[in-house]
């Protein structure tokens, strides 16, 4: 059975596939990141874990994996292979795709092919190929986490722009002069929209220091004035974002992904309508939740490592 590795590195866990031509999942498998160890001990453990999966390929299936893909969080030099920054994971100017295909190279020393690729890119990708986004020319994949980043999906591809900053939603200024972002600006969609974002509003409105977004929504479907009122800012903040979207790039569907969509219609009815309600003359996006859950990145960086060897789910080697 033909098959590659394939490799999420998160800020704490990492999670992993083989994946055959047609997506399938062969087997998955979970590690800790180790990062409270280190940086050093955190590239031994993907390497490591990188190594141990190709033995599994090779127990399962009595062939070496054809290549990998890893997806990393922060700044990265894709055609290069090295990962330039993860504040998370510590590194800077990590040569990750050397060090995996030398640790992977063959029984002649020859290195195996990798693909390296930032993870919401990655997670962009397999939603518009395996998810949500399937059979879908054109579209655009917001992650609502701890911050908010996005993918632009065009033709089975992510165009990850001229510098690799393609799809950074969350550095949109909604609101400008508004809160200040990590980046150095003020009013950024994450600083109003995010996971982190909602938290902090809920747990301020609501006097307990402990609540966060899941427990924001829980108190929006019980009624709670104060909690319909943060989450409906966030709304509209998220609203505001997708619409400039949309005059810019005229995707045919938004795919929301991330912890905040685990709320499901307490987010996606309110969202709907306030995208409905500013647009003027473009043509309304399908808002729809992704599908993939936390597996989008790892499958993600499978459909990279395919895509190396010139062979994707929808176009198999003969």
């Amino acid at each position: 059975m033909k098959h590659v590795i394939a490799l999420d590195v998160g800020g704490t866990g990492m999670k992993a596939a083989l994946l055959a031509q047609d997506g399938s999942v062969l087997f998955e498998a979970r590690r800790p990141t180790g990062r409270e160890h280190g940086t050093d001990a955190v590239v031994t453990a993907i390497l490591d874990f990188a190594a141990d999966l190709a033995d599994e390929g090779r127990g399962r299936f009595g062939s070496d994996p054809l290549a990998a893909g890893v997806a990393v969080p922060g700044t990265l030099d894709e055609k290069n292979g090295i990962a330039v920054f993860s504040a998370n994971l510590g590194w800077r100017d990590l040569p990750l795709r050397k060090l995996l295909g030398e640790r992977l190279a063959g029984k002649d020393g020859t290195a195996m092919p990798v693909a390296l690729g930032h993870d919401v890119r990655s997670g962009g990708l397999a939603e518009g190929r395996l998810g949500a986004g399937r059979g879908v020319d054109r579209f655009l994949f917001i992650a609502l986490g701890t911050g908010i980043a996005g993918a632009i999906g065009i033709g089975g591809r992510i165009e990850a722009g001229a510098h690799g900053y393609g799809g950074e939603i969350g550095h949109v200024v909604v609101r400008p002069g508004g809160p200040a972002c990590g980046c150095g600006a003020r009013g950024c969609l994450e600083t109003l929209a995010s996971a982190s974002a909602v938290s902090r509003a809920w747990a301020a409105a609501s006097g307990d220091p402990q609540a966060d977004a899941a427990a924001c929504a829980d108190a929006v479907d019980a009624g709670d004035e104060r909690a319909v009122q943060v989450w409906q800012l966030a709304v509209d903040a998220l609203a505001d974002g997708i619409v400039l979207a949309q005059s810019l790039l005229d995707p045919s569907t938004v795919i929301v992904g991330g912890g905040l969509a685990e709320a499901g219609d307490t987010l996606f009815t309110p969202l709907r309508a306030a995208v409905t309600e500013r647009l003027t003359f473009q043509m309304p996006p399908v808002v729809v939740p992704a599908m993939l859950k936390d597996t989008a990145a790892s499958l993600g960086a499978g459909l990279l490592a395919w895509d190396l060897l010139s062979v994707t789910p929808h176009s198999p080697r003969a």
